[in-house]
């Protein structure tokens, strides 16, 4: 944090660098492709773009050479190097590349699409940095269990992988969670609400961005907490309705099978996006639940 605010200014704020640096840290953890950058920030720039494409020293840190050469990479420190491994030479860099587009958030969005060129993550790093503004803080790990872990019944396992018929041949991707009709549903997480309303497969059901490109997915829902909308900011704990038993048919399709919430996780890599199996996750955020109830 102290970095990002080091290098802010009334063009690029904070939570810009911050949103671009979980971005580009979030990919390095899932992407075999892409070297992690084994420092504390995470933002790596290619040695064409820093060095300049005609530079006959791809590992240049003369910023009168790489300039000469259209070399992007600056001296961030002071130091007289321009240095790509150097953590305030990169932010340096980002801040000045984002300056050159202007100070409204349309500039922003314009300054990652000639980055990146894609749209999905533009709006990847978008939600990020508007859950950082919001929040005022990087500091958006924490995690619950998705339905109370006291004063309800509930029940699950690993059920990851299983056949599903319906719809046609199909696998379970995601953790069932068993209660009772409208039993709380609650965020496991930070994000912004992406998708709310009808699926035939999910019925009722709400997505969820997090800052770590992980899309969650809570289905079945009887329903919704009408507090809420797309494009609205959740912590962990925010009501997002209750359990049913909504789906498999068209909108209002209920009691097909038994009560209870179908919870999924979905990793965006910068380009595809798959799902994974929570229940791992879900084991560890219901011992955290208990814990803090403990402490109250």
């Amino acid at each position: 944090m102290s970095m990002y605010l080091q290098f802010q200014d009334y063009i690029v704020p904070w939570y810009y660098l911050a949103a671009i640096d979980q971005y580009e840290r979030n990919i390095q953890d899932v992407r075999k492709d892409i070297p992690k950058r084994d420092s504390t920030v995470a933002i790596q720039f290619s040695k064409e773009y820093w060095a300049g494409a005609m530079n006959p020293v791809p590992d240049d840190t003369s910023p009168f050479t790489i300039k000469y050469f259209g070399g992007l990479g600056l001296d961030g420190n002071g130091d007289g190097l321009a240095s790509a491994d150097d953590d305030e030479d990169v932010l340096f860099t980002m801040s000045n590349y984002l300056s050159k587009f202007g100070p409204s958030e349309e500039d922003f969005k314009i300054a990652l699409w000639e980055y990146y060129q894609s749209e999905m993550v533009v709006k990847q790093i978008l939600s990020i940095a508007k859950m950082y503004k919001h929040f005022n803080s990087i500091d958006l790990d924490t995690h619950v269990f998705p339905v109370p872990v006291r004063g309800y019944n509930y029940s699950y396992r690993g059920t990851w992988g299983a056949n599903r018929g319906w719809g046609g041949r199909r696998i379970h991707e995601g953790t069932d969670i068993f209660a009772g009709y409208s039993t709380p549903v609650v965020s496991t997480s930070y994000g912004i609400i992406e998708v709310m309303g009808w699926n035939e497969f999910g019925g009722w059901r709400v997505g969820i961005r997090d800052n770590h490109n992980t899309y969650h997915y809570y289905a079945h829902l009887a329903y919704f907490n009408k507090g809420l909308k797309v494009g609205d900011i959740v912590e962990p704990g925010t009501l997002l309705g209750g359990v049913g038993s909504t789906g498999y048919g068209k909108e209002g399709t209920s009691g097909k099978f038994p009560p209870h919430l179908h919870y999924g996780m979905y990793k965006f890599n910068g380009r595809t996006e798959w799902a994974f199996d929570p229940y791992p996750s879900l084991v560890q955020w219901e011992k955290y639940s208990k814990q803090l109830l403990k402490k109250k």
